[in-house]
């Protein structure tokens, strides 16, 4: 597994590089899981100490988690046993998902855009109602099935995704809705 394991505005020590490794391998080998790289990221909100892990599984899945302590290795325990509680709780699912899939999950290319907001534009009216486009990236869209996409919804712990369903080919969204369930929209349905 690839590790990248950095600090915004703060240092990172080797022993805590080490043990990162050790504790986030020892994590994922409990459950089997095949992990291609893993993103850690330090970094300091007001007093506290806050670390960010994300763990790329060779299914195409993501596992994330956000941990904060007013010190760094309490700050990554807490982190890692949030992602250890996710691996857990998923872990059947993670594993059936990979026995019936015989390929990788495939990821098209997209484009990604931040638009400028209401406080952007001030009191003044815009002069087109065209958005001004503030920053463009890219994205990929996994090709998966609904049950995969709810799934990947919930391990990144996100509050929506888009996906192509392996079904069909459409483009699907999943999202959390306000009252907790998740929403499908599925375009294709459509009369």
């Amino acid at each position: 597994m690839r590790y990248q394991i950095s600090g915004r505005q703060i240092e990172i020590g080797e022993a805590l590089q080490t043990h990162v490794k050790a504790e986030l391998g020892e994590t994922v080998e409990k459950y089997a899981l095949r992990p291609t790289d893993a993103l850690v990221i330090f970094s300091r909100d007001a007093h506290e100490l806050v670390c960010e892990a994300t763990i790329h599984l060779s299914t195409g899945l993501t596992a994330q988690a956000r941990g904060q302590a007013t010190e760094v290795y309490a700050a990554f325990e807490s982190c890692r046993e949030k992602l250890d509680k996710q691996l857990r709780r998923y872990k059947r699912r993670l594993r059936d998902h990979h026995r019936d899939r015989v390929t990788p999950v495939e990821f098209d290319g997209g484009s990604s855009y931040i638009l400028a907001s209401k406080e952007e534009y001030g009191d003044a009216e815009p002069e087109s109602l065209q958005p001004m486009i503030i920053a463009e990236m890219e994205t990929k869209v996994p090709t998966v099935s609904v049950g995969e996409a709810v799934m990947q919804l919930e391990l990144a712990e996100q509050r929506m995704l888009v996906f192509r369903n392996s079904k069909h080919g459409g483009v699907n969204v999943v999202y959390r809705r306000d009252d907790g369930n998740i929403g499908w929209i599925d375009p294709r349905h459509t009369k």
